[in-house]
């Protein structure tokens, strides 16, 4: 299963979910993330944030979602700009999720209350990522109306 996490920026949380999907998820699951209007770098937090994570940073990259390596089976959201977009067409026919979180980049304060901002995102997104990887496997093909149940329940968690 192929999932794409949507942003619009590409910078920071999508990337953040990419990245701890594919150090957590089994063999056949693979992340990809993009954004709508990608900014074209990453935030230097989020990778600092992986790298202390034991995350693998290397080949992350902004991107738009035009540059995908495969279709995705399944594209969530996570920012809040990102929900209502309309993506392009070959998206239409794969099931959706928002998983919307606070923008760390834009957090202000401190450096320890935007450090804050970035745990927080990160720690919300991958209680997300390991509610989503223990759901039944075969779910989204035996009942897609529960998998997509599921999903939205995931989205509202908050870590």
């Amino acid at each position: 299963m192929n999932v794409l996490f949507l942003c619009t920026g590409n910078s920071c949380r999508s990337i953040l979910a990419e990245a701890t999907f594919n150090a957590l998820a089994p063999a056949g699951m693979r992340a990809m993330s993009a954004g709508s209007q990608p900014v074209g770098y990453v935030h230097p937090r989020a990778l600092a944030l992986l790298e202390r994570e034991g995350i693998s940073t290397a080949g992350y990259y902004s991107k738009s979602w035009h540059e995908l390596p495969a279709v995705p089976d399944l594209v969530i959201t996570v920012c809040a700009s990102a929900a209502g977009e309309t993506c392009p067409v070959y998206l239409a026919p794969v099931p959706r999720a928002h998983w919307g979180v606070a923008d760390p980049a834009k957090a202000t304060g401190s450096e320890a209350e935007i450090d804050a901002a970035f745990d927080a995102a990160y720690r919300i997104l991958r209680t997300r990522i390991e509610a989503f990887l223990a759901l039944p496997a075969a779910l989204a093909q035996r009942d897609p109306a529960a998998f997509k149940a599921e999903l939205e329940r995931i989205g509202t968690i908050t870590a």
